[in-house]
Order: C-alpha cells, then sequence, then structure tokens
C-alpha cells in the first residue's frame, strides 16, 4: 500500500483496517478529478479530487475536503472502510457518538417534561 501525506501512524490504523476488512489495493479503482466549489484558479488548474470504486462491492466514494491529492486520496479510504464496516454490521466510532447523543436528548426531553407537569400540578 502506497503512504500518504498524513501522519505514520494513521497510514498504520488505515493499513490495519484495511486488512482486516479483507480491503485489496488492487480491488480499488481510484479517478482524480477536478474539485468543484470555492477554492479558484487553484481548483481550476489542478485535479485534487478523488473518486475511488471498491469493485467487488459496488461502493463509490467521492473526497475533495482538502486541497492536497495524497490527503483527499487517504480519507476517501477512510470513508470507503467506514462504508464498508457499516454494510458488515460492525459498530462504527461514529454510531456509539450518535447513539450517546440520542440518549442524552431523550433524558433531557424527559426531564423537561417532568418539570413542566410539576409546574401544571403546582398551579392547580
Amino acid at each position: 500500500m502506497t503512504s500518504f501525506a498524513v501522519s505514520e501512524e494513521k497510514n498504520r490504523w488505515l493499513k490495519d483496517k484495511m486488512a482486516e476488512l479483507g480491503i485489496l489495493e488492487n480491488d480499488i479503482e481510484e479517478k482524480f478529478v477536478r474539485s468543484s466549489g470555492h477554492g479558484g484558479q487553484k481548483l481550476n488548474k489542478t485535479s485534487s479530487c478523488v473518486y475511488i470504486k471498491h469493485v467487488p462491492t459496488g461502493i463509490e466514494v467521492k473526497c475533495m475536503k482538502e486541497r492536497s491529492q495524497s490527503v483527499n486520496r487517504f480519507l476517501a479510504r477512510r470513508e470507503l472502510v467506514q462504508k464498508i464496516e457499516k454494510l458488515s454490521g460492525n459498530i462504527t466510532k461514529e454510531d456509539i457518538k450518535r447513539e450517546k447523543i440520542r440518549k442524552q436528548k431523550s433524558k433531557r426531553r424527559r426531564r423537561a417534561v417532568k418539570k413542566h407537569q410539576t409546574k401544571l400540578d403546582a398551579g392547580q
């Protein structure tokens, strides 16, 4: 696997995660296209947007978050790994965070309703 313009630790994590999920570099089709949006002349001259497709699953990812093509290649692969993880049924950190926020909101809602009820009961 190639090394991207991110820390060695992140490169290692991606390599391990791809190996764990059985994602091979040979299974990934990669294209570089010009990004859209703000950026002006820089975006119009360089193909920093990365489009990858995992052939066995058919999952496609397009990443144009950063100005660097190498960083976008890393981010696209990371997003691909997350999508494949979701398909396989593994719980991701993102899912855990979302569930935690959902529980916090429901707890707040219950407290607010209870507080409102006690005010109504006290007023009668």
